[in-house]
């Protein structure tokens, strides 16, 4: 430990924030670092728990109470080497993950947590700013070749673990860019897509191949990838958003979140879109469906494109402002959370299920919704969804977001021509090694887990790394065996 009393000497201290009406007038990042001094402040607030739950909450188990102390003491090139054991990507992580971590802080029972996101940042950007961050190719190849579909964050990790360990490995992206989520669903103003392009161009030099504009399962079959590769990894995501069949969904105003989000990142990159219409929201009023992280992406693009007023709609009651009886520490707390785009404008309401949409000439003018009533329960202890009679409202808008969640990967394709098994909820079935129903094929990320966060890709990625790994050890050795018995 940094200091023994540091946790009771320091308070927690958060990043600089440009004010919310300058970090509107772009699409920029607008946090900055603290000073060394804080952030080796912050880092000895860690107490080292003798169960650190930190690690126990983080999904790929950083070892978080050592780079805290690492960094509290100054030693910043041993915290990245701490640091980069177990996070491929601190960069992303950093920027971009809610913190479980935080969440299952043992100084978090009763005084703010640790700021363990913060420091992580700041131990990764440091690193490169004094250059410590360097190409670093493996010594020796297997000659085993390995192709990952999909560049969103697992099928980053498990390129970059497998190429660790000297395979060869191709990513096929179906996008003009590389990234998947991260550069195209993650709005800039959270993720700068320089930062992605930082690390794919590092992994380029250690030897991992990229081709994009490639989809698998359209462009190339599985087939003739399993041909072409000693084995095959599927990244492909959970892309199929959940729409709402309700009457006027057909109108010209309303579309997913993601098409919106993607569209605006294509147009600051300066890539084509297939999408025809400028999907604007300049002097509109806009309703954003859905409270989690891609509404309040959606609000934050609104607002930066000059909308009239946002506000955004949620079907689940309102959450508490602290933990409930029900939602003990160290497990992830179920309290309402203000994101930065909430703080630049919004106004949100709860318990809200929208009816229909209104329109002229084909074009959105209204939502139609009612208010909800979840204080009742089912016999096994569901809340149950109940109307409130005579709460019927309308609200006049102009766009309207769709960001209810995703039902899973895309059928039509890749899954439906390889024949791969899936589960009951739709996702590509995986055993405990990562390997589907096809052998030498491997699934991980959200096409497997279903809609999750960007450190659970990660996790998962690197799990399949090692599926793959053991997988074709195992193969060269049958190989190996069967040479030396033929002679």
């Amino acid at each position: 430990m940094g200091e023994v009393k540091g946790f009771l000497k320091y308070k927690r201290e958060e990043y600089t924030k440009l004010p919310a009406e300058d970090r509107l007038k772009n699409w920029d990042e607008f946090t900055s670092l603290p000073a060394e001094d804080s952030l080796r402040k912050q880092g000895s607030r860690c107490m080292d728990c003798g169960v650190p739950f930190c690690q126990w909450g983080c999904p790929i188990g950083n070892i978080i109470p050592s780079w805290n102390d690492l960094v509290s003491k100054g030693l910043w090139k041993e915290a990245l080497e701490r640091l980069h054991k177990t996070n491929n990507f601190p960069e992303f992580t950093g920027r971009v993950c809610p913190a479980p971590c935080e969440n299952s802080c043992t100084l978090s029972i009763n005084n703010p947590a640790v700021s363990i996101k913060n420091i992580e940042l700041a131990i990764i950007e440091r690193a490169y700013e004094e250059g410590r961050i360097c190409a670093e190719p493996p010594k020796s190849r297997t000659g085993m070749k390995i192709a990952v579909v999909g560049s969103g964050p697992a099928g980053l990790a498990c390129a970059d673990q497998l190429n660790k360990k000297g395979h060869k490995v191709t990513v096929l992206e179906k996008n003009e860019v590389v990234g998947g989520l991260l550069t195209l669903g993650i709005p800039n103003f959270k993720l700068d897509k320089a930062v992605v392009e930082r690390r794919v161009k590092r992994m380029e030099q250690e030897g991992v191949v990229f081709r994009t504009g490639v989809e698998v399962g359209v462009a190339l079959s599985l087939d003739e990838l399993r041909q072409q590769n000693d084995a095959v990894v599927l990244c492909g995501g959970a892309e199929q958003p959940r729409d709402l069949q309700v009457p006027g969904r057909e109108m010209k105003g309303i579309y997913f979140a993601m098409t919106y989000l993607a569209q605006r990142t294509r147009r600051l990159m300066d890539i084509k879109t297939d999408i025809k219409e400028d999907i604007d929201a300049k002097g509109k009023r806009v309703v954003v469906l859905g409270g989690g992280d891609t509404g309040s992406d959606c609000v934050g693009s609104a607002n930066r494109q000059g909308a009239l007023w946002v506000k955004q709609f949620e079907l689940m009651p309102r959450p508490p402002q602290e933990r409930t009886a029900n939602n003990p520490w160290p497990h992830w707390a179920l309290i309402q959370r203000t994101s930065t785009s909430h703080e630049e404008g919004c106004e949100r309401d709860y318990s809200i299920s929208t009816k229909g949409f209104t329109g002229q000439d084909g074009l959105l003018t209204g939502l139609q919704a009612v208010r909800l009533d979840w204080s009742q329960k089912a016999p096994e202890g569901r809340p149950l969804m109940k109307e409130v009679a005579g709460s019927e409202f309308n609200v006049e808008c102009d766009l309207v977001f769709l960001a209810l969640g995703f039902l899973g990967p895309v059928q039509k394709g890749l899954i439906a021509s390889s024949g791969v098994a899936l589960d009951a909820r739709g996702n590509v079935r995986a055993d405990r090694n990562k390997m589907t129903s096809i052998p030498g094929v491997f699934t991980a990320g959200d096409m497997t887990r279903g809609q999750s966060l960007v450190v659970w890709a990660i996790h998962e990625g690197r799990a399949a790394a090692e599926g793959v790994h053991a997988y074709l050890n195992a193969k060269s050795m049958e190989k190996s065996t069967a040479k030396k018995g033929g002679l």
